[in-house]
């Protein structure tokens, strides 16, 4: 898969099946939508390409009452890659590009920008300034340029919900990464290279794989079972904290702080992914580093009962259920949760 930050050069703009959205999650209702695009451009000879947007527009025209963000940029590209997409366009979305009337958005980027042959929208799709441009002025413009148009409904639960970018979003923001994994069609994932922190986690005794998080509001926070892929030929389990480390932290910066149980190694600069399991509790300010630390123990302890009960391999399973019994006791998880570093 190719992607191109802005439209793509005169040599790369040939002939496609085009689709465009935010694609924040890349749930089951985006899924079908693919499915069906990537079918068309099949049937036509075409490559699939897929434009999406960098701030998400709601960003851009309201960052304090923009919806958090389901998905690392890294982690969309990566769904839409195994999507059967050819070609992604990650356009800035700026004054400038939001301020194109209907027909200027329509000749400037579907027909010269991107050679569309064929394009599949949603069901709530607008396009062009103040959203003017719609389903059917998107119809009239493909009979005039020449292009194809598709509109496929939305995707439904078998119970008959909406599948959604904002239904996700609100499984995340409650916790529920079972509902979460239900529309999703996966578990909840971030992915992100390894980076360098302050080690105070390390001076303790218990590093942590640090990975930092572009958006200021992802939409799950709190304290988590996890299982990290990347570090070897089978996911790894932990204890991973996504936030604000409150009691230790006050410059908003988002991170997430990911503890390895019982593996030791040098992970900077990889790249891993985190599979978010099960939340343990929300973060918390703590009055002082004991009681932070008695926390992060009972989260490491729960975690290692998490994995015992739900069929990991024999031997790691005997590892976390001896290492348990020990680990309030010796503060085994003080790097687990609103991390020292």
């Amino acid at each position: 898969m190719r992607v191109f930050r802005g439209l793509p050069n005169a040599e790369s703009r040939a002939p496609c099946a085009l689709t465009i959205g935010n694609f924040d999650g890349v749930h089951r209702g985006h899924q079908a939508l693919l499915a069906r695009v990537r079918a068309a451009a099949d049937a036509r000879g075409l490559p699939v390409c897929v434009m999406t947007f960098e701030p998400h527009p709601r960003e851009f025209f309201n960052p304090a009452g923009a919806p958090p963000r389901i998905a690392m940029l890294r982690d969309k590209l990566e769904a839409l890659r195994t999507n059967g997409v050819d070609r992604v366009v990650v356009e800035h979305f700026n004054h400038t590009f939001a301020s194109q009337s209907p027909d200027t958005f329509v000749e400037n980027i579907i027909v010269n920008g991107l050679h569309a042959r064929w394009v599949m929208i949603g069901d709530d799709f607008r396009y062009g300034a103040k959203r003017a441009g719609d389903f059917g002025s998107l119809q009239a413009a493909g009979e005039k340029y020449g292009f194809e148009v598709e509109q496929m409904a939305t995707v439904a639960h078998p119970n008959g919900a909406r599948i959604s970018s904002s239904s996700v979003r609100a499984s995340l923001v409650a916790g529920d990464l079972d509902a979460a994994h239900v529309a999703l069609g996966r578990p909840y994932v971030i992915s992100g290279h390894v980076v360098h922190g302050a080690k105070l986690g390390r001076d303790l005794g218990f590093p942590t794989l640090n990975l930092p998080i572009a958006h200021k509001r992802p939409a799950l926070a709190g304290i988590f079972v996890v299982r990290v892929h990347g570090l070897g030929p089978e996911p790894l389990p932990a204890v991973a904290s996504l936030g604000l480390r409150p009691t230790v932290d006050d410059s908003g910066r988002v991170l997430l702080e990911v503890f390895v149980l019982d593996w030791h190694g040098d992970a900077y600069g990889k790249l891993v992914r985190v599979e978010f399991l099960k939340k343990l509790r929300d973060e918390h300010k703590f009055v002082d580093l004991e009681t932070l630390t008695a926390a992060i123990a009972r989260d490491v302890v729960h975690a290692r009962e998490y994995f015992s009960a739900n069929g990991g391999p024999a031997a790691l399973a005997n590892g976390l259920i001896n290492g348990g019994a020990s680990a309030g006791a010796s503060g085994f998880a003080t790097s687990a949760t609103d991390r020292i570093r």
